[in-house]
């Protein structure tokens, strides 16, 4: 006579594999979003470059300052400082070329340029 199984007994045996599934799913799911990433010729050549800082500085200083602050404290946009810590370095490329989070505007600075921003914003 086979045992069945009652019904505490199923939901933690579906718990269980809805968990697993969910473990399973996030590092592929991270891992796709990389190799998207990574796959885009523009970031590609941005994260092949060495960025200057102090260029950037001056570029964020021409294009971002208005609404970020001086010293990328926040102004009108929000601070900018330790932002490398909250967001990637594709993260970072994204928002300034995408223009996603209005009154943001779309930005499509050379790759150098770009390099040069990141390295300042990793300063930050």
């Amino acid at each position: 006579m086979d045992k069945q199984l009652t019904k505490p007994e199923t939901l933690i045996q579906w718990i269980a594999l809805s968990a697993l599934a969910i473990l399973i799913a996030i590092p592929l799911a991270i891992f796709g979003v990389q190799i998207v990433q990574a796959s885009d010729p523009y970031v590609k050549d941005v994260l092949s470059l060495t960025g200057n800082s102090v260029q950037g500085k001056a570029i964020f200083q021409t294009n971002c300052a208005v609404c970020h602050g001086w010293e990328a404290d926040g102004f009108v946009g929000p601070s900018l400082q330790a932002v490398s810590k909250r967001k990637s370095r594709y993260g970072l490329i994204n928002q300034v070329i995408s223009g996603k989070t209005p009154p943001m505007p779309k930005f499509q600075p050379s790759t150098q340029e770009m390099a040069d921003l990141l390295s300042y914003l990793e300063s930050l």
